[in-house]
């Protein structure tokens, strides 16, 4: 069997590689494709790369709702909630790869977000979608709020040490590094290649809106310990990929091989997460493309602190690939269905 998708903004980053990925699901059918700058062209002309008749067409909330399975939505953050308050009523499977409702407390949303969450009804319906810590909510569920691309990568890094009680859960100091397609294909002066070739810069000290989204779900993973954290993000000189170094107090002394062991029975059966040997660190080339996310971890002895690091595609395993899983999960088909491919290498 195959089920009908939509995807609502298909030429933005996130839309293209769910096309990219979709197109070779066994159990996927790309049905409506909608775009609003490219709507009446063939995705072959709008997208070259895509060797495809299909048409673009205008997004049709109505239509998709009565004639798709499952809808992506690759909507805005801020714009998303109106689209997915409409579909959620024809019953189908939905998810949202927007930020619009991974945040519980619609408080936190208004402040990080700019402007009062217009369904915050709707927030309780949404399960978080990161399948490595959810699998168990997300199977069977109508509605799921796809996670951050950073969020990803710092809360797989982290899970396995808060949830064994290694590390001390405030003052957790997280350090991104996103190649310059995390911004999206929206053209502003600083996503230049002459503005950003060459060159690497944090922005958004202290006051980022991923901020809250990892505090949020990193303080479920263990009673009364709540979570809060430095995140720093950066923009560097490359495509894709984000790489992603935490740097937590220690709460008992403890060997880079034990820690080690420690990620490694947590993750041992999720196939997405690739927990590197002792003295191997993660690198986003060798996730590029790929729905993987790789770790690896050191034990400062002198500091009595953890050092670890992930990697993950911020456009796979960051967005349009965790959604697929997720997919995957909700229909109860093989969690790694369409998703297994190796990333690009070089």
């Amino acid at each position: 069997m195959k089920y009908k998708i939509a995807v609502i903004g298909a030429t933005g980053f996130t839309g293209m590689e769910l096309i990219r990925i979709l197109k070779a699901h066994p159990y996927a059918e790309l049905n409506m494709l909608t775009s609003e700058s490219y709507a009446g062209l063939s995705v072959k002309q709008a997208l070259p790369y895509f060797n495809t008749d299909k048409l673009l067409e205008k997004a049709d909330l109505k239509k998709a709702g009565e004639t798709c399975d499952v809808i992506f939505l690759c909507l805005p953050h801020t714009k998303s909630a109106a689209a997915a308050a409409k579909l959620l009523k024809f019953g189908k499977k939905l998810i949202d790869l927007s930020a619009d409702f991974r945040l519980k407390a619609p408080k936190l949303y208004a402040k990080y977000y700019g402007v009062k969450h217009p369904f915050p009804g709707l927030l309780k319906e949404s399960v978080y979608g990161l399948p490595e810590l959810n699998a168990h909510k997300i199977r069977g569920a109508a509605f799921t709020a796809n996670p951050g691309c950073y969020p990803t990568g710092a809360i797989l890094a982290c899970a396995p040490a808060v949830c064994a009680g290694l590390v001390k859960t405030a003052g957790i100091v997280i350090n991104s590094v996103s190649g310059v397609s995390g911004a999206g294909r929206k053209m502003k002066t600083e996503y230049h290649f002459s503005e950003q070739h060459a060159n690497i810069k944090a922005y958004k000290l202290v006051d980022h809106q991923h901020t809250p989204e990892i505090e949020q779900e990193l303080s479920k993973l263990r009673k009364n310990a709540k979570a809060t954290v430095s995140f720093t993000p950066h923009l560097g000189p490359y495509n894709r990929g984000i790489i992603t170094t935490v740097a937590f107090d220690l709460l008992k002394n403890i060997s880079t091989e034990k820690a080690l062991a420690v990620y490694k029975v947590f993750y041992a059966a999720k196939q997405f997460v690739k927990v590197l040997p002792e003295g191997v660190l993660p690198e986003v080339k060798n996730v590029a493309g790929s729905n993987f996310c790789e770790i690896g971890l050191k034990v400062n002895t002198r500091l009595k602190k953890l050092i670890v690091v992930s990697a993950i595609d911020n456009l796979v395993k960051g967005a349009s690939g965790q959604a697929v899983q997720n997919m995957n999960l909700m229909l109860g088909l093989p969690e790694s269905a369409g998703l297994l491919d190796l990333g690009m290498m070089p």
